[in-house]
């Protein structure tokens, strides 16, 4: 493997269609602006180096990232590539990773919109997330230890499991399908309508208006903070740890829930059932109190 090291690239594709090197203490920054330094490489490692440049890792196959940083002028880093591991690295530039498959990424830090879209296979741990429309239409996600802030997350995904995550996000996991939560805390509005087979399993949920229009959805020991209005039109096997703000209109299933603070059930297919310590609700049962 030829080592490149010390150095400083700015012209039109550096490195193009280069294979089996490593690139140490280098920077891709300077007055000619190229673009897509290493586009079309394969099995490089590139370690402690500068992104200030666009489009650097396009159609590469086995790329090794470590301790590098992408400044947000670094827009769309990884596209279309497949085996990459990127750790103790951050990426600031916008849409970072996009059509990419078999990504392992540990302890980054990535402040970038769009990041993530139509990913298959990613490995995400301790690591922290400011996005927009983080992952949409990605598959094969499994995330653990990782803390996330921003909007409309998590939608349109299959297949995925997520760990001991923080998420604070609105919108999140819309028409998400196969999904597991377990151990994590999920704040924001509006969480996973219209979801399909999504578990959450000891989390803490936290937001106004959340699962509704859900087939197949589960809540394994969970509570349910500041939750309004939740369950709206939902098929749902719930087991609730602590008494949840209201209920609306679940279709089918149980919602087990120490107490409810106002039951609105005012359509004839509601016909979900709603459990506390002391009573059993269901259909057409309107603002009642535990």
């Amino acid at each position: 493997m030829n080592t490149i090291t010390n150095k400083t690239f700015d012209e039109e594709r550096a490195l193009y269609d280069s294979h089996d090197i490593a690139v140490r203490d280098c920077a891709f920054d300077g007055p000619a602006d190229g673009e897509s330094a290493f586009k079309e490489c394969g099995n490089i490692i590139v370690e402690h180096c500068f992104f200030n440049l666009r489009y650097p890792f396009w159609h590469d196959k086995g790329l090794k990232l470590a301790a590098s940083e992408m400044t947000e002028l670094c827009r769309a880093a990884l596209w279309y590539s497949e085996n990459v591991e990127i750790h103790d690295s951050k990426l600031h530039g916008i849409k970072a990773l996009r059509e990419c498959a078999d990504i392992k990424m540990h302890r980054c830090d990535i402040v970038s919109s769009e990041f993530g879209w139509s990913v298959r296979g990613i490995t995400m741990e301790d690591c922290t997330v400011q996005s927009e429309y983080f992952m949409m239409r990605s598959e094969g996600l499994n995330f653990r230890d990782v803390h996330m802030k921003g909007k409309y997350s998590f939608q349109y995904i299959t297949d995925s499991v997520f760990e001991n995550c923080v998420f604070d996000t609105k919108d999140a996991f819309w028409h998400a399908k196969n999904i597991v939560v377990r151990n994590s805390v999920v704040k924001g509005e509006y969480l996973a309508w219209y979801s399909e087979n999504i578990t959450f399993e000891n989390c803490k949920i936290i937001g106004t208006q959340p699962l509704c229009y859900c087939k197949n959805l589960k809540l394994i020991d969970c509570e349910m903070v500041d939750t309004d209005l939740s369950f709206e039109r939902s098929d749902v096997e719930a087991t609730l740890t602590a008494p949840i703000v209201s209920i609306k209109n679940p279709l089918s299933g149980h919602i087990y829930v120490p107490a409810v603070g106002e039951l609105i059930m005012d359509i004839e297919n509601a016909h979900g059932r709603v459990i506390t310590e002391n009573q059993a609700y269901s259909i057409n049962v309107c603002n009642c109190c535990a």
